[in-house]
């Protein structure tokens, strides 16, 4: 995500940096503005850091840090907000490395992401966490037979299972194989040490179901 958002946006506006720190070259609407503003000091903040010899190199041999240097050190939510701010002829070029994901599912999915990557960063209980905001319903959630009330999946959305479910759209197929194989080896360590909690209480809380395993059957379109 890094190197195809930086990669997208120098291509559109340059290497430069004042391209990046200009709000110019961003979706500057009304509603975005302060979402811009914040993101720019942000990217300032981080073209003066002393923490990475890599950001000093460039500082001092070229006067500038160059977007796809830049983007190593910030943060997944830093990310996630850029990407929001994006015009929409970038988010569309960004997207199209995930497909069958459009633009507004992968903004979702990386809103959803950032909020318990927060989570798992201060060390808060992640297991029972729900989200505010959801994912969009993916081909996956039909697949799997998530459950429903009305038009809504009432599993997948908000909860950790939206987490497995965006991963899925969006690791590469043996990366997502592995993180499978340790969260089902993780699980199963919980269902040993901890007995106050039966394993099917356990996916639910989580927002899983008996078959979850199965989301690596299915195709994702």
């Amino acid at each position: 995500m890094r190197s195809l958002m930086s990669y997208y946006f120098t291509e559109m506006y340059g290497a430069e940096q004042k391209q990046y720190l200009d709000a110019n070259n961003y979706n500057n609407t009304k509603r975005n503005h302060a979402t811009i503003v914040k993101l720019i000091a942000t990217l300032k903040r981080a073209t003066t850091t002393t923490d990475y010899t890599y950001i000093n190199y460039y500082r001092k041999t070229y006067g500038e840090i160059p977007l796809w240097v830049l983007a190593n050190v910030l943060t997944f939510g830093n990310l996630s907000k850029m990407f929001r701010v994006f015009p929409q002829s970038l988010k569309s070029k960004v997207s199209k490395n995930f497909e069958p994901l459009n633009q507004h599912q992968m903004e979702q999915f990386l809103s959803v992401l950032t909020k318990y990557r927060n989570v798992c960063a201060h060390g808060e209980r992640l297991f029972t966490y729900r989200t505010v905001d959801a994912i969009a319903d993916t081909p996956l959630h039909k697949k799997l037979s998530l459950p429903q009330s009305g038009n809504q999946y009432e599993k997948g959305k908000q909860d950790l299972f939206a987490v497995v479910i965006a991963f899925r759209y969006l690791l590469p197929g043996k990366d997502f194989l592995e993180f499978k194989r340790k969260l089902i080896k993780e699980i199963d360590r919980v269902n040993r040490e901890v007995e106050h909690i039966s394993e099917v209480e356990l996916l639910n809380k989580m927002g899983f179901l008996k078959n979850w395993k199965n989301i690596t059957r299915y195709h994702l379109n």
